[in-house]
């Protein structure tokens, strides 16, 4: 008669021993890898999810890195994809070359996405990318075509550097590339606190902080004139794709990049999400979650795994 309150004291002990089993096995199944650039940048890769499910590849924006995807990539609702998301060159973990024409010339981003494609063997992968990491997959398309893909998701895209599509913001971009570290550093939180209309909690926006801080400075006196050949990108472009905004976006200009997104490739479809600003996958994770998964799932059916 006295076991049920010992049992029942227990049960709690059982049930946090349960989860953290449960937690440690899904770090596990996180894999860490590396994909070499054409000019040998070793760009640092995470892949998680379902290993036989269509990939999604999550190319993040200026400043970034794979831990800008946090939301998405633990989201239990978007475990059954391949995960993959990586670094961009000067960001995160992946290499920070010197010479700033790693940076301007925009066939070296381009080269990175096709690398971490060839090593992650992501045929008919889904790219989505959020601000730079958008620019990127546009000269990925101009450059290699969309053989590779099955679509692509823009989120506070940047289609083009151009000035009536970047809301103007001179004296942060100069403070950016300030070589005096405090101006830096602080150009880096406003660049930051910019990017939400709602900002999300303090851990992470204090871990994005962090992050920020590891970019490049070279990349970040170089990467604005980064070159961008969105009429060969999105122009030639025949698979799906989806641009994705938020109305009070501080950094790019919604409605006319949605507008020159569109001249370029008509058949593109887009959301704007009244709330958000620049970043509406951590400011509305829920609804961009769904979206995303919506856009993904109405595509054909995902190539068979050859190794199957």
């Amino acid at each position: 008669m006295r076991t049920v309150p010992a049992l029942s004291r227990l049960f709690p002990l059982l049930v946090s021993a349960t989860l953290l089993l449960a937690s440690a096995t899904a770090f596990a199944d996180v894999r860490h890898y590396t994909a070499t650039a054409a000019d040998g940048v070793v760009l640092a890769v995470q892949e998680s999810g379902d290993p036989a499910g269509r990939p999604l590849v999550f190319v993040h924006g200026l400043l970034g890195s794979h831990l800008s995807w946090d939301a998405q990539l633990s989201d239990p609702a978007l475990q059954r994809y391949r995960l993959i998301a990586y670094d961009l060159r000067g960001h995160g973990q992946s290499g920070q070359p010197q010479d700033p024409a790693a940076y301007t010339d925009g066939r070296r981003w381009a080269d990175d996405l096709a690398a971490v494609l060839v090593a992650a063997d992501a045929r008919g992968a889904v790219l989505v990318g959020w601000s730079l990491g958008a620019a990127a997959i546009t000269q990925y398309l101009a450059t290699h075509g969309d053989e590779w893909i099955d679509g692509a998701v823009y989120v506070g895209g940047v289609i083009e550097l151009d000035p009536d599509q970047i809301a103007p913001h001179p004296d942060l971009y100069r403070d950016l590339a300030s070589t005096d570290l405090k101006t830096h550093l602080d150009a880096e939180r406003a660049f930051l606190a910019l990017c939400f209309r709602t900002p999300p909690g303090s851990v992470v926006f204090q871990r994005l902080l962090a992050n920020a801080a590891l970019a490049s400075a070279t990349m970040q006196r170089a990467v604005h004139g980064m070159s961008v050949d969105a009429p060969a990108g999105l122009g030639a472009m025949r698979k799906p794709l989806l641009l994705i905004y938020g109305a009070q976006d501080a950094l790019v200009r919604a409605e006319p990049a949605i507008a020159r997104a569109r001249a370029l490739n008509p058949r593109a479809s887009s959301l704007v999400y009244p709330d958000s600003g620049h970043a509406p996958f951590l400011e509305e994770t829920d609804r961009f979650d769904r979206d995303l998964a919506a856009f993904v799932d109405a595509l054909d059916p995902a190539p068979a795994n050859d190794a199957e």
